[in-house]
């Protein structure tokens, strides 16, 4: 290659490069956007005040006690159709995607042998047994019933629906278990709501204890304070008795001029008559 070529290769590469840097600049110069001093969007979010308790509304779900006597165990055997892939429902039927169901009614948590249940599950049922309370909590939502289940079942949002399905799974039993008292449960429910508020009430008094406790610290200090420094107080006093025994002084030689100069005054006037 001689020098021609490579002079025309070399000025080519320098060409072209000059005209990028030129397009640069004067897309800048068009496009130019100024950057913001806070990027990003402020969002405002409304602080709630800390001494103030959420109110308890109690559970998202409805109770069923006072549903299950007039239940329909037919209704119920129709909504179960939905767990037929996964459940069997008969006396002795194996173990699916999930645990035979025959007995459920008062049985043992994840007590069903030979069926391998998740340590959530098995954790929460620790001790336990599926009452009415807990199949109605856990037909409502079980991913938010029990955090962690591998049960997929979506769940049952209608307390008709969940009331059926525990009174067909009631019988399922040669000896089906009693149906709770709907006035009992509804006392229980009563009382846990009272209890609930009751501690709601002593958490916020303990959460105001500590303001009360620091505004009676700040009083007793400054009355401490007080005490502590008589002198102070007594050189005030002493200073306003000085300003005003001072501002007597400034009167009388003012009284004393007008005094000298009405008796001249009252000379005259005796020579006079």
């Amino acid at each position: 290659m001689d020098s021609f070529e490579f002079n025309k290769i070399a000025m080519s590469v320098l060409g072209v490069i000059f005209i990028v840097m030129s397009l640069n600049f004067v897309s800048d110069g068009i496009f130019h956007s100024e950057v913001p001093e806070e990027p990003g969007y402020l969002i405002e979010v409304a602080e709630s005040s800390g001494g103030e308790a959420e109110e308890d509304t109690g559970p998202a779900y409805e109770p069923i006690a006072a549903l299950l006597a007039n239940a329909s165990v037919e209704a119920g055997q129709g909504v179960a159709k939905r767990c037929a892939a996964c459940h069997t429902f008969e006396q002795g039927g194996a173990n699916k995607v999930g645990p035979a169901l025959y007995g459920v009614v008062n049985r043992d948590i994840a007590s069903v042998d030979g069926f391998g249940y998740s340590g959530a599950l098995t954790e929460y049922g620790n001790g336990k047994q599926w009452t009415y309370d807990e199949l109605n909590g856990f037909l409502w939502k079980p991913k938010t019933y029990v955090k962690g289940t591998s049960m997929g079942f979506a769940g049952l949002k209608d307390v008709e629906d969940r009331a059926d399905i525990v009174a067909y799974l009631r019988s399922l039993s040669a000896t089906p278990a009693p149906l709770p008292d709907p006035e009992a449960a509804a006392a229980d429910t009563a009382e846990e709501t009272a209890n609930e508020g009751d501690a709601a009430n002593t958490e916020n008094a303990e959460e105001e204890a500590p303001a009360n406790a620091e505004a009676t610290e700040s009083e007793a200090s400054g009355e401490s304070d007080a005490s502590q420094n008589p002198e102070a107080s007594e050189s005030d006093e002493g200073s306003a008795e000085t300003e005003n025994s001072e501002a007597g002084s400034d009167n009388t030689p003012a009284q004393e001029g007008a005094a000298s100069e009405e008796q001249p005054a009252s000379e005259e006037e005796g020579a006079s008559q």
